[in-house]
């Protein structure tokens, strides 16, 4: 299940734009939203370009992929052994997706335009496959052995053939995040200043806009109820699009909203509430709220580990990784993690949580005992 959390607006980052004190991320954001979370009072740093989808794990291999945006390159660690390595691939990567079905990692290089692939067997980089300028992030149907990736400013998304690594442009607009839904070949494209979300058959490329309001940004697919679920950052709600039917609903939740999960085990959402510092449990039979738990300063990316039911945030400016028990919607502790982490991931199997950091060392590793 993928999830994209708060960070930045990649077409508001790419003109470096500056317009007040406030930021909920490592890079500033448009003065409008900024107005909206007046509570949040950070000077922004200057920085790099980010996305919650830096850090993956393969639960067949127990392997763990980071991306290294500063050194170039992808950490690579085993949860059972503990044993690590780098990858080289392109400059400046950003974000990583794995194809469970062929285990290929592919990373988003947004320095250097391009897509590395890495055979998971072997560790290597495979092919680099060129693209537009400014890719951003990526995701893949399994099904159909695609990569869609994400561009800003370059009025397409490029699809990716996993066979042949041959790289084709869809003219089909600008976007910031992405998810699909393998079994019908459905992509779902977000972006942020867009009220309509665009989808895109995956087999005729025909398009369909449907509007669910400006200011989404963390997504998560509900396959049970073919369900879309967005964090409305600017509203304060996590909307709920039906894939089959298109009709639009809102859930409230907390301050900000950035990131979303699901534990299809449990029937539960998360969302990530990075304004007041909270994390929103859903109860997605009645879609409603039935707890609101602290986590740490400022959360940014959700994971679930649905077979120990527990949730973990990572919290930017906190350094830290909460830790919730999902039965009792309880925090169980903080754990340390780098330096501003952004992303996480678990290996269910061994228990053991990854950050990815927004410096050196780029990926924690948060040993949690179940």
């Amino acid at each position: 299940m993928i999830s994209h959390g708060w960070l930045v607006p990649a077409s508001l980052s790419r003109h470096g734009v500056v317009p007040s004190v406030l930021a909920f991320s490592l890079i500033a954001i448009s003065g409008s939203i900024a107005a909206r979370a007046a509570a949040v009072d950070l000077k922004p740093p200057s920085g790099r370009l980010i996305t919650s989808a830096a850090i993956v794990c393969n639960p067949f291999t127990h392997k763990i992929y980071a991306v290294n945006e500063g050194a170039g390159s992808v950490t690579v660690i085993n949860a059972t052994t503990g044993a690590r390595h780098s990858v080289e691939v392109g400059r400046e990567p950003i974000a990583i997706a794995l194809n469970r079905a062929t285990n290929r990692i592919y990373v988003v290089n947004d320095g250097s335009a391009s897509v590395s692939v890495i055979d998971g067997a072997r560790d290597t980089v495979i092919a680099t496959i060129t693209t537009s300028r400014l890719p951003y992030t990526l995701a893949v149907d399994e099904a159909a052995n695609k990569i869609y990736v994400t561009h800003t400013y370059a009025g397409a998304v490029t699809a990716i053939d996993g066979t042949t690594n041959s790289a084709q442009e869809l003219k089909v607009g600008d976007a910031d995040g992405v998810i699909t839904d393998a079994r019908v070949h459905t992509v779902f494209l977000m972006t942020y200043e867009d009220p309509n979300l665009r989808i895109l058959d995956g087999v005729t490329g025909a398009v369909t806009r449907v509007a669910v309001g400006p200011h989404t940004w963390g997504m998560a697919f509900d396959e049970a109820t073919s369900t879309l679920f967005l964090a409305h950052t600017a509203t304060g709600e996590v909307v709920a699009l039906d894939e089959k039917t298109h009709a639009v609903s809102a859930i409230p939740v907390g301050k900000i909203p950035c990131a979303v999960a699901i534990n299809p085990v449990t029937r539960r959402l998360y969302a990530v509430n990075y304004g007041d510092e909270t994390l929103s449990v859903i109860d997605l039979q009645t879609r409603k709220v039935i707890a609101i738990v602290p986590v740490g300063r400022n959360p940014q990316g959700v994971t679930i580990d649905s077979r120990a039911n527990r949730i973990y945030v990572a919290n930017l400016h906190g350094n830290s990784v909460t830790v919730i028990d999902g039965e009792k919607d309880t925090m169980l502790g903080t754990r340390d993690a780098g330096k501003n982490p952004y992303a996480v991931t678990v290996d269910e199997a061994s228990g053991h949580v990854y950050a990815a950091n927004y410096s050196a060392p780029w990926v924690t590793s948060v040993l949690v005992a179940r």
